[in-house]
């Protein structure tokens, strides 16, 4: 979130910067707003794709499955004891029904899933914490 403010802050200095009183020839109203989009763009897809909501929402989720114990099992990536998050996002569409069962998953642990190996329940997760999660893992999506 801090790295998107800075740049947006960046953003409004470049901007603000062009649009000083000078004498100069200044350039039209549409070709600023179309500059501006493009580098708001170019951050957008530095971002991973993400929205500065999505980013808020995207880093909330991350931040809960790196304070959990969940990398114990998973790999972003790799497969490890459990599935990759990407694995698991190219498994699962981003619905609200799937958010809701991988919720339930982290919460209460799954069998058999993802092969014998069964998940670890982890019912000190809220259940709004879990969907945070879930919507991070399924954010993946297409990640290499």
């Amino acid at each position: 979130m801090n790295k998107v403010a800075f740049v947006l802050s960046c953003l409004l200095v470049i901007v603000a910067c062009n649009n000083n009183n000078s004498k100069k020839p200044t350039m039209d109203t549409t070709a600023t707003l179309s500059q501006t989009n493009n580098s708001i763009q170019i951050l957008v897809d530095t971002l991973g794709h993400h929205t500065d909501s999505a980013a808020s929402e995207y880093e909330m989720g991350s931040g809960l499955i790196t304070r959990s114990d969940c990398l114990k099992c998973h790999n972003v990536k790799e497969k490890n004891i459990g599935p990759s998050y990407v694995a698991v996002a190219e498994k699962y569409a981003s619905t609200r029904a799937n958010v809701q069962r991988l919720a339930s998953s982290i919460i209460k642990g799954s069998k058999g899933v993802w092969g014998e190996v069964p998940m670890t329940p982890h019912p000190a997760i809220s259940e709004a914490d879990a969907m945070e999660m879930a919507n991070y893992i399924l954010s993946l999506k297409g990640i290499r």
